[in-house]
């Protein structure tokens, strides 16, 4: 019998082969699919690592094995499989997609990361101090069903429009045959995203932006004016609604982890939980 927040047996299947390698020789450690189950509690219950049931083993155990796939890139493969099988299945939309970007409160204690940080993780740990206080930014496109493709995260006080370029930037999504998709034919955001600048950027790459306007003086521009797809903007809220799910989970909804590496890596199994949740032809 499956527990709650543990992965069924059809999603471990799809999985196993990178999270649970072969292990040819040394000494055998604890039960992987048991691990990802422990992270999994953590990641929904927001409770502290010192909480997790015993039946997940030693919560120290669970915590180094959740640093080891951090690090070495395991939760990234992982939701690159779910994506790939996502394709394949004809459930994702490769034409429309959706950037949004939404604010994270940290707590007190997410401040008392070291200073200099690591090789990869900035300085300031993706924390900054805006209105509400500490807050983390979570920057996320996803496709016209509400499959996440890929974040960022930045400090809370950044802007929106200042992550746009670096986020699509991250896209890869791999295919059975040809190149990775790294493009779509639209582009849908807010007014937050309303800059000359990135509409320049999507024409560049031949993307047709989706950005509503802001109420504000313009100055007059030479050519043709701007289509605007009013329909298409109307499903804006499939990114709202994306996000929504994502911040069920109490991990993400409130920010304890000192590093933005930490942070990252639960915004990722946040989108694999998402992904998880998809009716593929075939689990194994």
């Amino acid at each position: 019998m499956v527990g709650r927040y543990e992965l069924s047996d059809a999603s471990w299947q799809m999985v196993e082969d990178i999270v649970s390698p072969p292990q040819p020789m040394g000494r055998p450690r604890r039960d992987d699919r048991q691990m990802l189950n422990g992270i999994f509690w953590i990641l929904c219950s927001g409770a502290k690592w010192c909480d997790l049931p015993e039946r997940y083993g030693p919560w120290k155990t669970v915590y180094d094995r959740f640093r080891l796939w951090r690090d070495d890139g395991t939760f990234e493969a992982v939701l690159e499989r779910l994506q790939f099988r996502l394709r394949e299945d004809g459930l994702m939309d490769l034409d429309t997609w959706m950037v949004d970007a939404t604010s994270i409160r940290a707590t007190r204690a997410a401040s008392g990361g070291g200073k200099k940080g690591g090789s990869e993780e900035p300085v300031d740990h993706a924390l900054g101090r805006s209105r509400g206080g500490l807050s983390t930014k979570i920057h996320m496109v996803c496709d016209r069903h509400g499959w996440p493709l890929t974040f960022t995260v930045s400090p809370g006080q950044e802007a929106d429009s200042r992550h746009f370029m670096s986020t699509l930037e991250q896209i890869h999504l791999p295919g059975s045959r040809g190149r990775p998709r790294k493009r779509c034919r639209f582009i849908v955001a807010d007014k937050g995203y309303d800059s000359e600048a990135l509409r320049r950027y999507c024409d560049r790459h031949r993307m047709k932006p989706i950005i509503a306007k802001r109420q504000m003086h313009r100055k007059p521009r030479p050519g043709l004016p701007r289509g605007f797809d009013k329909p298409l903007y109307r499903e804006r809220n499939i990114i709202e609604r994306c996000i929504g799910w994502i911040k069920e989970l109490r991990r993400i909804c409130t920010r304890y982890d000192k590093l933005a590496s930490s942070f990252k890596a639960m915004v990722c199994l946040a989108c694999i939980d998402r992904c998880l949740r998809a009716d593929f032809s075939d689990k194994t």
